[in-house]
């Protein structure tokens, strides 16, 4: 039985809706009136959105069983984890611009609409790919394997990653120089920028020249940042579901989406999570070595999980119990 979440179209239908009308009323209602959010405001969102979350996985599982359940439970913490590092550099974009903090979420809430559409674009093509990629099956040691090039490569890349995210320090995005980022450098080219904010505003008028704001510079350098970042995550969640695109792209939308709120809830504790960055790698690399030997041996979704969230929960909770003492300071 094809328990793929595109079989349902009643669900994707209902995945539609609830997104549409939660953009709606975060921008025109919620948030209508620009203001800094309070961390109050953001543990509320962060629970909204979790909540939500975990309210359409079950739906997943009612309609397609548990397995798919598990997959889409597997991609959806993946994302969230690496999706830590996103924090890290936006804490840095906003400062190096000196965007003020009731700007925040008007710049990340329109990053994300610019996430929809790019994840969209990464997964569905993605998936397409590997399904053209399958080399013809050969016998190995008695046993037919049928290997894919780009879940290979894909595999290899994350091994790399992963290693090179445990040993690589985090000076360099923090000496950055963001002005020069592709994103920035293509609103440069693009428009004349002013030197000041105005307000919420992305374009602005001067001496009777309409010219752009720093803001639309900050939003181009977050776009950019997602999707360097997605060239990371999405590979990462490959593993867990190459045949069911929906499966990868509601996950991923759902994790992405509350991504605003937990960046206001822990911007001020995230040295908390020094150790976190360790967890990631790990995960990376399991990631990684799950692609290169499925061909070999399957590691089930379920099990996948339960890797997973152990290593969040180890790295997290060794995080609070090891807190940098300069980080102390500091604060």
């Amino acid at each position: 039985m094809d328990n793929n979440l595109i079989n349902h179209p009643g669900v994707i239908a209902a995945f539609a809706v609830l997104i549409l009308v939660m953009l709606l009323l975060d921008l025109g209602v919620f948030n209508k009136k620009v203001h800094a959010v309070s961390s109050k405001e953001a543990a509320i969102w962060s629970v909204v959105w979790i909540s939500l979350s975990m309210a359409f996985s079950g739906v997943i599982y009612y309609v397609s069983g548990f397995e798919k359940f598990t997959q889409f439970q597997s991609a959806y913490w993946i994302e969230k984890a690496l999706s830590v590092d996103n924090l890290f550099v936006f804490i840095l974009v906003f400062g190096f611009f000196n965007v003020p903090k009731e700007l925040h979420h008007k710049v990340l809430f329109w990053g994300i609409i610019g996430a929809l559409i790019f994840r969209a674009i990464f997964i569905f093509a993605g998936v397409g790919l590997i399904n053209l990629t399958y080399l013809p099956a050969m016998t190995i040691f008695g046993h037919s394997i049928q290997i894919n090039v780009v879940m290979l490569l894909f595999g290899l890349f994350l091994i790399y990653a992963g290693i090179k995210s445990g040993v690589s320090s985090d000076d360099d995005d923090e000496e950055k120089d963001f002005s020069k980022s592709a994103g920035a450098r293509l609103i440069y080219k693009l428009f004349k920028v002013s030197k000041e904010f105005d307000g919420g505003n992305f374009f602005t008028v001067q001496n009777g020249v309409k010219i752009a704001t720093p803001l639309l510079v900050v939003v181009a350098v977050i776009e950019f940042t997602d999707v360097l970042f997605a060239v990371d995550s999405i590979p990462a969640i490959f593993a867990i579901a190459p045949d069911d695109p929906l499966i990868l792209y509601t996950s991923n939308i759902f994790a992405i989406l509350g991504l605003r709120a937990l960046y206001f809830l822990l911007a001020n504790f995230i040295h908390m999570f020094s150790l976190l960055k360790y967890g990631l790698a790990v995960i990376l690399t399991f990631i990684g070595i799950k692609m290169v030997i499925a061909p070999f041996y399957h590691i089930s979704s379920p099990l996948s999980l339960s890797i997973v969230g152990g290593v969040l929960i180890i790295s997290v909770i060794a995080s609070l119990l090891f807190i940098p003492k300069e980080s102390v300071e500091e604060k």
